[in-house]
């Protein structure tokens, strides 16, 4: 049955029309749904009993149940369980700007980057765009806050579930959605180029990350098999295109990784690299995990790397670190869930 939080408002409109009802119900609907937050169709008291029975008939209100919660400083980390008992991450992490949320796109991931723990395990199947909103509705009801910026940054590659993640970011950047600003969400790809390309044609202004993690195709190839696909040689140019055409400045993320490529020489290729494009580096400190082999760069290493990059008027900035209490990689939780307790 399908979730009535992945559906458009033009969805909704089209679904009472064809029952012979009203296209207002659809604003009414979603007034319950994002405004007053309720979490049973018997709640929307101002819509006809048959109106409410056709929609227990032909949707679901909530799928996701809330499994496990971690706590760190001004972080949160969700474990919830699907409809089918798979398993997905979401984390909320406190900025002076807004409460910020991590969420995943896919119940597991395909990409197979050799340092993600959401990689180490293969996708088992796309999140529908109700699943996505529901990460959303449900931290927000635990925690008792509003999420004012969310991140598809989470388990999965938000580029290989293309459709079902244009139609979440429409619902929650919807004014009678959940009103997220544009420019208050961010998705982050590892550089699947068609997706990109398709994406650039959209009036949102949504942030783009990308998951760049090496500054040559040699080391990126060893890193992410992704790579072998769409290369860096052809992936930059249209990053360039993309900039060009949106006029909207790039993220690129660059994990830190012990003795790989957190070399003087990385950074001096890096800068080479990104030289002259609209954006800014994200330096990544590792969170290690006990199932995969990489380890973190020492914070000297992590410093001279930043220094390089900015001698070479490159826009870097070092995330501020979260969760080093708690299970903090992507997809470790998820991990802990379903292997550790087999």
């Amino acid at each position: 049955m399908k979730s009535i939080y992945g559906m458009t408002l033009k969805n909704l409109e089209d679904y009472f029309v064809s029952c012979n009802d009203k296209k207002y119900r659809a604003t009414q609907v979603y007034e319950w749904l994002y405004r007053k937050r309720v979490t049973s169709f018997d709640e929307m008291t101002n819509l006809k009993k048959e109106v409410i029975e056709n929609l227990k008939e032909n949707f679901s209100l909530s799928t996701l149940q809330l499994v496990q919660k971690e706590e760190g400083k001004d972080v949160s980390k969700f474990l919830f369980e699907l409809y089918d008992k798979e398993h997905i991450e979401a984390v909320l992490m406190q900025h002076d700007y807004g409460n910020s949320l991590c969420i995943s796109t896919q119940v597991g991931c395909n990409m197979g980057c050799t340092f993600c723990e959401s990689g180490r395990r293969k996708k088992v199947r796309n999140l529908q765009a109700g699943e996505m909103v529901e990460e959303i509705l449900k931290v927000s009801e635990t925690v008792g806050k509003r999420i004012s910026h969310v991140v598809l940054m989470g388990i999965g590659e938000p580029f290989d579930n293309y459709d079902e993640v244009i139609t979440f970011i429409e619902i929650i950047n919807h004014d009678k959605g959940l009103a997220l600003g544009s420019r208050h969400i961010t998705i982050s790809t590892c550089g699947i180029i068609p997706k990109i390309i398709d994406f650039s044609h959209l009036p949102y202004q949504v942030n783009l990350a990308i998951s760049l993690h090496a500054p040559n195709d040699t080391l990126r190839s060893y890193l992410m098999p992704i790579n072998k696909v769409y290369p860096l040689k052809e992936l930059m140019p249209v990053l360039k295109d993309y900039v060009n055409k949106t006029h909207r400045r790039l993220t690129f993320e660059y994990i830190l990784l012990k003795g790989v490529n957190d070399t003087e020489d990385c950074a001096h290729e890096l800068a080479h690299l990104l030289r002259g494009i609209n954006g800014y580096v994200n330096l990544i400190p590792y969170n290690e995990t006990h199932y995969l082999k990489w380890k973190r760069s020492t914070p000297s290493q992590i410093s001279k790397f930043y220094d390089i990059l900015k001698k070479e008027k490159i826009s870097v900035t070092i995330r501020r670190e979260f969760g080093s209490t708690i299970s903090a990689a992507c997809g470790q939780l998820r991990s802990s869930k379903e292997e550790d307790e087999v």
